[in-house]
């Protein structure tokens, strides 16, 4: 158990001393395996019926709910496996995205509305607020929202001329390719991990996979990273740029003493 480590995972090495995946742990096991504190336990005896059930480690789930799921999973037959959400990501399975998000729209209309009906890692995130707490997402954000207001906030943006920010990105790409993002992702493939996994998904990982699978060359993949990155930051700059309590410094042509006097004069008039 966890608490029998002061509430931390044990140091994992390999046989050579170095951090990394245990000897002897199962195939399926990868760097990409999740793993949480949050868990519970439930015993069968020799007779497949349910002997003991403890839900002392996780507050989400009660005795009933790791009762009813353990029973199930028992008798599918399954030796494996994780469970997280499960209860909506069943229905979701069976019924599809747009079902899971009339139900959010049932529950909590103002979640629903201002969520796709695709975005089910979000809509299943609001349902399980809503089910462990009682309480909608949407109020719960309403609350924060309320209790933020009580602190003086200055948000504060540095601006840079869109060719010299998209050269530095460039250059930036250049720099994780000199670095080794070709070996590195080779070696996260070779423990495992699976191309559909999510840190396979993210930029660099995404077109140096592609690289190495042969779908593409390395100049390409290199010339993607740097469009992606470039839109990405386009992305970022237009959701920021949205919110009018951003204060905009321009960072161009000034010295770094200069940018930070303009940030505290920034801060002096808000405050």
């Amino acid at each position: 158990r966890i608490s029998d480590n002061n509430g931390r995972f044990p140091e994992w090495r390999d046989d050579r001393g170095n951090p990394g995946i245990p000897v002897g742990l199962p195939d399926f096991m990868t760097i990409e395996t999740p793993f949480s504190t949050r868990f519970f336990t439930v015993r069968f005896d020799e007779n497949g019926r349910v002997a003991d059930v403890d839900v002392s480690s996780i507050s989400a789930i009660t005795e009933e709910t790791a009762r009813k799921y353990a029973e199930e999973t028992y008798e599918s037959g399954k030796e494996r496996g994780w469970m997280e959400d499960y209860r909506y990501k069943q229905y979701q399975t069976e019924h599809g995205d747009e079902a899971l998000w009339k139900i959010l729209e049932q529950k909590d209309a103002p979640s629903a509305q201002r969520l796709h009906c695709h975005d089910s890692k979000r809509i299943i995130r609001a349902l399980e607020v809503l089910h462990v707490t009682g309480v909608p997402a949407s109020q719960r954000q309403n609350t924060l929202e309320r209790e933020q207001m009580r602190y003086h906030t200055v948000y504060l943006g540095l601006n840079l001329p869109r060719d010299i920010l998209y050269g530095r990105i460039n250059h930036r790409v250049d720099q994780m390719i000199a670095a080794g993002l070709e070996q590195e992702t080779r070696q996260a493939l070779a423990q495992g991990v699976a191309r559909d996994a999510l840190s396979m998904t993210s930029l660099g990982y995404r077109q140096m996979v592609q690289y190495i699978n042969g779908e593409i060359s390395l100049e390409r993949a290199v010339e993607l990273i740097k469009r992606d990155t470039r839109h990405f930051a386009k992305r970022q700059l237009t959701w920021f740029r949205r919110d009018p309590n951003i204060r905009w410094v321009e960072k161009q042509g000034k010295t770094e003493q200069q940018v930070e006097a303009e940030l505290l004069q920034q801060i002096r008039e808000k405050l």
